[in-house]
C-alpha cells in the first residue's frame, strides 16, 4: 500500500486528494476557491466531516501550505513522510507530451516553456510543483496533462484556418483542455448508463472558473472548444473565449496597450468578470442576477449563448448524441445555469428534463432526463484526481 496525493491546481483553485492505493480509499480531500481574490475558503474533508476556512489565499504557494498544514493538523498524516508519491495535473503539454510523465528537470523546463500557452494555470501548476518538492524532496512526482487525452482530434477539428507554416514551424493549432476531466466525465457516464463507453457519442461539459465542452465519439475526442491555449472557446471566469481576432487589432490601437497589456485583459479581465463588472465566480454574478442586476442577468445570457452554439456545432458532428453531461464547479453546483442552458436545448435535441430534481442537485452525480428524453442529461462530478493517482503509482512503481 502506498499514500499518493494527487494536486490538480486551476487557474482559481486547488483541489487535492490523498489516496491510499491501489484500493483508491481517499485518506480526504478538498479545495481551496478563490485564489487571488480578496477573501478565499479553503476546505477540507476528514472523516465524513467538512472544515472550512474562509481567508484570504495571496497565491498557489499559500494554498499549498495550507493542505500540507491541515494534513498534520487534521492527524489524517502524524508526518508528511508518510506520502510516497505526487501526481500533479498539468493543462498544457504541448507537442511534448501525449502521456503522463515522471517528472525530471527536463519535463520541468518544457512546461516552463509552454507556460506561453496556459498564462493561467502552467505557472501556477509549477508554483505547486515545487512548493510540494520542498516540502516532499524524497518523494517521485509525476505530472498527468490535460491535453494528452484530446491528441485523438482529427486535423479538421485541431487545425486553424491560417498560414501552414504556422503549425509546421511554430505548432499552432488547438490543443485544447480539462481532458482529464473529460476523459474521467465520460468513462463515468457510459458505467451510469450501463454502457460500453465505445458505444457512446457523447458531449461533456466541464464548466467551472475555466470551462470548455467536449465532443466524444467510442470514448475519443473528436473535438474540443479551448484552442492553443485556454483562452480560446466559451467564455469563462475571467477569460473572454473565442472573438473575432480584429478586437485585439482595434483595441490595442484605441488603447495604446502592448501585446502583454492585451494578453491581461483577455485573460485576467474578460469574462464574467468584464461583462458583470462584479466578480468572476459565478456564485457572486448568480447573486446579483438574483437581485436584478442587469449586467449580471446579461452575463448569465451571454455565458448561456456561448454554451449551446458549442454545443450545437458539436451534436452536428457527432451526427447524434447519447448522452450530455455536466461537471465542474458551476456546471455541478449552478442549479440555475443548468437549467437555463438545458431550457434552450429541449427542443432541437428532444429534451425531457426534471427540472425539480435539476434545482435540487449540487455537486452529486444525478440523472436529470427523464425516461423518454432522446437524450440522457446527468451531473457528474468530476474525479481528475483519482486518474491522476492511477498515473501516478503506475509511473512511479507504488
Amino acid at each position: 500500500m502506498s499514500k499518493i496525493i494527487a494536486v490538480n491546481a486551476g487557474s482559481s483553485s486547488l483541489k487535492f486528494q490523498l489516496f491510499e492505493m491501489p484500493q483508491e480509499k481517499v485518506l480526504t480531500s478538498g479545495i481551496a476557491e478563490r485564489i487571488g481574490l480578496e477573501m478565499g475558503i479553503f476546505t477540507i474533508k476528514v472523516d465524513g466531516q467538512k472544515f472550512t476556512k474562509d481567508l484570504p489565499i495571496k497565491d498557489h504557494a499559500t494554498a499549498v501550505q495550507l493542505l500540507l498544514n491541515a494534513l498534520i493538523e487534521h492527524n489524517i498524516v502524524h508526518d508528511l513522510k508518510e506520502i510516497n508519491g505526487a501526481g500533479h495535473r498539468i493543462v498544457q503539454g504541448g507537442a511534448y507530451f501525449d502521456q503522463s510523465v515522471k517528472v525530471d528537470d527536463d519535463v520541468v523546463a518544457k512546461v516552463d516553456e509552454l507556460c506561453d500557452l496556459a498564462p493561467l494555470h502552467n505557472p501556477a501548476h509549477l508554483v505547486c510543483y515545487r512548493a510540494f518538492k520542498e516540502a516532499l524532496p524524497e518523494i517521485g512526482h509525476v505530472f498527468v496533462f490535460d491535453t494528452a487525452f484530446h491528441q485523438t482530434m482529427g486535423p479538421e477539428s485541431y487545425m486553424f484556418p491560417v498560414p501552414m507554416e504556422w503549425y509546421t514551424d511554430y505548432k499552432v493549432r488547438r490543443y485544447g483542455a480539462h481532458g482529464t476531466s473529460h476523459q474521467y466525465v465520460s468513462q463515468r457516464t457510459a458505467e451510469l448508463m450501463g454502457k460500453d463507453v465505445k458505444e457512446l457519442n457523447q458531449i461533456t461539459c466541464h464548466l467551472g472558473n475555466g470551462a470548455s465542452i467536449t465532443a466524444i465519439k467510442g470514448g475519443k475526442c473528436i473535438n474540443t472548444s479551448m484552442g492553443l491555449t485556454p483562452l480560446g472557446g466559451i467564455m469563462m471566469g475571467t477569460r473572454s473565449g473565442d472573438l473575432d481576432p480584429t478586437v485585439v487589432f482595434y483595441m490595442m490601437k484605441k488603447l495604446g496597450c502592448t501585446p502583454d497589456d492585451m494578453d491581461t485583459y483577455l485573460n485576467k479581465k474578460s469574462g464574467m468578470l468584464g461583462i458583470s463588472g462584479i466578480s468572476s465566480d459565478a456564485r457572486d454574478v448568480e447573486k446579483a442576477a438574483s437581485e436584478g442586476n442587469e449586467r449580471a442577468i446579461l452575463t448569465q445570457k451571454l455565458y448561456v449563448n456561448r454554451v449551446i452554439n458549442v454545443l450545437g456545432g458539436y451534436v452536428m458532428q457527432l451526427g447524434h448524441v447519447d448522452s450530455i453531461s455536466f461537471t465542474a464547479g458551476l456546471g455541478e453546483n449552478d442549479t440555475n445555469m443548468r437549467r437555463m442552458i438545458l431550457e434552450k436545448l429541449e427542443e432541437p435535441l428532444g429534451l425531457v428534463i426534471d427540472y425539480d430534481k435539476n434545482a435540487k442537485i449540487r455537486g452529486e452525480e444525478c440523472l436529470i432526463s427523464k425516461p423518454d428524453s432522446k437524450v440522457a442529461v446527468y451531473i457528474v462530478p468530476t474525479n481528475e484526481e483519482v486518474v491522476i493517482a492511477r498515473d501516478t503509482q503506475r509511473l512511479l512503481g507504488l
